[in-house]
């Protein structure tokens, strides 16, 4: 399906907490058709968000986003712990009456809604639950066997660029010739991706089961040429989640870890940040959050981080220049920001050690 997003993301559309919305709107090949933002309607995304480089209109409501003929409606928002923002409902509802399909990230999983779900059925429309995860096994070890090179993105916090960083090297790894998937294991990159699952939302026991599973699909989609082709391997990037000291979303990022059985690491950092988001704790410096990840994975099937990627957007570029460099002198790895200055420096860096890795065996 080719879709037409109205975005959803009012008195919000400007700042992170519509990173679904920015996520979708620079990286998606389904075109935004509008913003639904009545703080800044009148605008265009152009005008508030300059680097998302959209035309797209800023508008009051969903119904003044129907001229604009959209198919569906997307919840642009990705909120601490996922509830549906009660003022969204109006909004939710007038899409659902005007036949849109609607496209929601959040945890509140809005097929369950008795309203939303008899407008859908009334109106012949549909609701994706993104976060609605398929069934997923206990994890098996089949991820070992595949032929791809597995890269995760880890971060030193959330929201610091690890789907990002993961799409940009896939892009980069694309447009030099590899048979590159971006694999994407969150609400976000599943609407950009068109599959996935949003592995945060898997019970705890069948979470590193479910990463499983999309590495195994990812390397299916690599695989399918169309034309019988065959060649190197395929390069699988997926996409990180959490942070390894983060007090609440640790467990996902053990789950990614030891599920997707990585061969390399790419760690993602903001310099400017200091503590984890919403918790007084520190976060760690570069030289330990590299020790932590290598040591988790060291036990089980070896990886090391092969790369460090900035981001560098709250910095102006001679800062960011400084930035970059300090975190190669500190660690001893290739860095960059793959936004700022491009994917291509930092993939070209580190294709030549992407490599398989084994699992341990007693």
């Amino acid at each position: 399906m080719e879709r037409r997003y109205l975005i959803l993301a009012p008195h919000v559309f400007a700042t992170r907490a519509a990173k679904t919305a920015h996520g979708v709107i620079a990286y998606s090949t389904d075109v935004t058709v509008g913003v639904v933002d009545p703080a800044n309607a009148g605008r265009t995304v152009r005008d508030v968000l300059p680097h998302l480089d959209c035309d797209a209109p800023i508008v009051a409501s969903v119904a003044a986003g129907l001229a604009f003929k959209p198919t569906s409606l997307l919840i642009g928002i990705a909120p601490a712990g996922g509830a549906l923002p009660p003022e969204f409902r109006l909004e939710i509802a007038a899409a659902l009456r005007a036949g849109l399909e609607i496209v929601s990230g959040l945890h509140t999983i809005l097929g369950d809604d008795a309203e939303f779900a008899e407008l859908a059925k009334a109106h012949d429309s549909r609701i994706w639950d993104l976060r609605l995860p398929p069934a997923a096994p206990l994890f098996s070890g089949a991820a070992y066997d595949i032929e791809a090179t597995i890269v995760l993105t880890v971060g030193s916090d959330c929201a610091v660029g690890k789907m990002t960083a993961s799409l940009e090297l896939a892009r980069a790894a694309q447009e030099r010739g590899a048979r590159a998937v971006f694999v994407p294991t969150g609400q976000t990159g599943i609407a950009i991706a068109g599959w996935g699952t949003s592995v945060d939302r898997v019970v705890a026991d069948f979470a590193p089961g479910a990463a499983e599973q999309l590495v195994l699909e990812a390397e299916r989609r690599a695989g399918d040429t169309g034309d019988g082709a065959s060649g190197p391997a395929p390069l699988l990037l997926v996409e990180g989640q959490g942070a390894i000291n983060h007090p609440a979303y640790a467990p996902v990022t053990l789950s990614l870890l030891y599920g997707c059985a990585p061969d390399a690491l790419v760690l993602v950092h903001i310099p400017s940040r200091k503590a984890i988001e919403g918790y007084d704790i520190p976060l760690l410096g570069y030289r330990e959050l590299i020790r932590t990840y290598e040591a988790l994975c060291a036990g089980v099937k070896p990886a090391r981080v092969v790369a460090v990627a900035l981001n560098t957007r709250d910095l102006t570029e001679v800062a960011a220049r400084a930035a970059i460099a300090d975190a190669a002198a500190q660690t001893g790895l290739p860095c960059d920001d793959v936004v700022r200055f491009g994917p291509f420096a930092l993939y070209d860096a580190i294709a030549p050690e992407l490599a398989k890795t084994a699992v341990l065996h007693a």
